[in-house]
């Protein structure tokens, strides 16, 4: 279970070093923006997003089991910790994150990575197609400047009241947010080197600033963030409060083991490496241990994150390290000024996230799968989307591995029919199970 850092600084040299603060530090423009908005999303502060990207990055890196692995909080959370912080509060989510964190390194510790690899592909297709659903349809009102009081956070209760607040529409929220959308399609091609992400929405939001435009700002709606981060403390705890979280933690455990492996494997076929399951997913787990202790939010380990990084040139955990000190760098020097980022114009970052997580190039593919694998995922993005990410997952894995089941060669069973015998007692005779 040892960490990639301690082999690749072995033949560390000053060429990939330049390379991974380069990376590292284009990396953190991309995380910038993303992480304000990700905590925006799930009900948080903004600056918990930052303390994630900083605390939970760094420790990614420092104890991954990938060479270019970038961790942090990703949009597969922002469900279940929306949920989580709506029903125990926001230390709930801080005790639901630390336990996960506790399950991920005894997972590591059993060598358990291999076991998550075998989820079906439907039932993770299924629900991260959900997830984009749902943090699409959260960015609604934003993206329109909708005046609705009481959202409900459930799917069809959210949609009716942002569709009764339609007569509020605010056409220069949605011109920022629009904007925004366009500004980041036309940066997308542009090399590594150029923030696309981050370039598109100051654009935006100084536009927002220079012609006092009436688009709420992160600090119009939440106060100026910190410059520096908040003193380690543990949440408070019970019996109780560990049985009402535990369903949760478990959520947060599998997304974060789950995303972290799909995003290692992804990088693997770039650089042409091998990572490392049980080291990376003790990494994850001591990186959500940490970001509970600074009162950040789950993370873990971001594949669109982890290709920038690659595509930068950052080729060890050096450039992930250097990602978490850039965002705290900028996090103690510039806060007043992303206090000015407009919140349609993150809203238009997030529906670009959420297209990219529902993978439309691999809808076809979908398609083409056979019947079985198409209803599981079908059923798990459905349950995803109208009930909890609990239930969606526990149904479908459990669709999904019958289904694989029932394609495997298994042998015909030979039931024990109790046979009577005289004294009173029985004995059992073997029989063919008679169904076909």
């Amino acid at each position: 279970m040892q960490p990639k850092i301690a082999t690749t600084l072995r033949a560390y040299t000053p060429k990939l070093f330049l390379g991974d603060v380069v990376a590292g530090v284009t990396v953190a423009m991309v995380a910038l923006p993303l992480s304000l908005a990700i905590a925006i999303a799930s009900g948080a502060e903004p600056a918990q997003g930052l303390i994630t990207a900083i605390v939970a990055g760094f420790l990614i890196s420092f104890f991954g089991g990938s060479r270019v692995q970038i961790g942090g909080p990703t949009g597969a959370f922002i469900v279940v910790v929306y949920d989580v912080i709506a029903t125990h509060g926001y230390d709930g989510l801080v005790l639901a994150t630390l336990m996960a964190g506790v399950i991920l390194v005894i997972a590591g510790y059993l060598r358990v990575g291999k076991l998550i690899q075998h989820v079906p592909e439907a039932v993770i297709s299924g629900f991260t197609i959900g997830i984009a659903v749902i943090i699409a349809t959260s960015q609604l009102q934003d993206f329109f400047g909708l005046q609705a009081q009481d959202v409900p956070a459930e799917f069809f209760g959210k949609v009716t009241t942002l569709a009764a607040a339609a007569p509020t529409w605010s056409w220069q929220a949605t011109l920022i947010g629009a904007g925004t959308l366009v500004g980041i399609l036309a940066l997308r091609r542009a090399p590594p080197l150029v923030p696309g992400l981050i370039l598109a929405v100051a654009a935006t939001s100084a536009a927002v600033a220079l012609l006092s435009l009436p688009v709420d700002t992160i600090f119009s709606r939440f106060g100026a963030l910190p410059d520096r981060l908040p003193v380690p403390s543990l949440p408070a705890m019970s019996g109780e409060r560990f049985t009402q979280l535990l369903p949760s933690a478990f959520v947060i455990a599998f997304l974060a083991g789950v995303e972290s492996l799909l995003s290692a494997m992804v990088a693997d076929r770039m650089i042409e490496d091998r990572h490392r399951p049980s080291a990376e997913l003790f990494a994850q787990g001591v990186a959500n241990i940490g970001s509970a202790f600074f009162g950040g939010l789950p993370a873990t380990g971001a594949i669109a994150r982890t290709a920038t990084n690659v595509r930068a040139g950052g080729r060890t955990p050096v450039a992930g390290m250097v990602h978490a000190l850039t965002v705290l760098a900028v996090m103690m020097l510039a806060a007043p000024l992303a206090g000015y980022l407009a919140m349609p114009a993150l809203a238009g970052l997030l529906l670009i996230t959420a297209w990219n997580m529902s993978e439309p190039h691999r809808w076809k593919q979908h398609l083409s799968l056979p019947r079985a694998d198409q209803g599981v995922l079908l059923v798990t993005l459905v349950l995803t989307v109208v009930t909890d990410l609990t239930i969606a997952i526990a149904v479908g894995v459990a669709l999904g591995l019958a289904v694989r089941l029932s394609r495997r060669d298994v042998p015909v069973a030979r039931w024990r029919v109790p046979r009577p015998w005289p004294g009173g007692t029985e004995a059992t005779d073997e029989r063919e199970d008679p169904r076909p």
